[in-house]
């Protein structure tokens, strides 16, 4: 049986690409034991895009995975929907990270990190739609605004 497990991500750009921007990433899950762990992961970058910031968030939850795991992902960013839409994907790398009229893909890099961090689990999106007090997307952007207002890269800030 996969061990389940919660990640909660969000990515602030602050509204500005050249401005300060971060990311934030909890997991939750409960061990064979019953006890309940809690990491947290934020870092803060500079000239990036919100987009960037929000695949960042949840390639950080999914590489700390150290086995595969039913993950169930829960992020407020319209963008990571189309990771979880068969049909965007799909069609991409099908016409080799072209959209239509033959644009490049934006964020290939990530796109392609992404799948690679997804594949050993069984993972589920959820859409927290954002800023609208909903508890679970309260906890993301308390993480991910204290990573774009700091001026230091920080990893595993919090492991309990």
């Amino acid at each position: 049986m996969l061990l389940k497990v919660n990640i909660y991500t969000d990515g602030s750009a602050r509204g500005n690409p050249d401005g300060p921007g971060g990311y934030g990433t909890i997991i939750e899950f409960i061990d064979s034991q019953g006890k309940e762990h809690i990491r947290e992961y934020s870092a803060g970058y500079k000239k990036t895009t919100n987009n960037r910031m929000e695949m960042m968030a949840a390639i950080v939850g999914l590489e700390a995975l150290t086995k595969p795991c039913h993950v169930t992902l829960y992020s407020d960013s319209q963008y990571l929907v189309k990771a979880f839409n068969d049909k965007w994907l799909e069609g991409w790398i099908k016409k080799g990270w072209r959209r239509g009229k033959n644009e490049p893909v934006k964020n290939v890099d990530l796109w392609k990190r992404l799948l690679k961090a997804m594949e050993a689990h069984k993972v589920e999106y959820v859409w927290v739609r954002g800023h609208n007090g909903h508890p679970q997307n309260e906890r993301c952007d308390i993480l991910a605004t204290s990573a774009a207002d700091g001026s230091n890269l920080l990893d595993d800030v919090r492991t309990e």
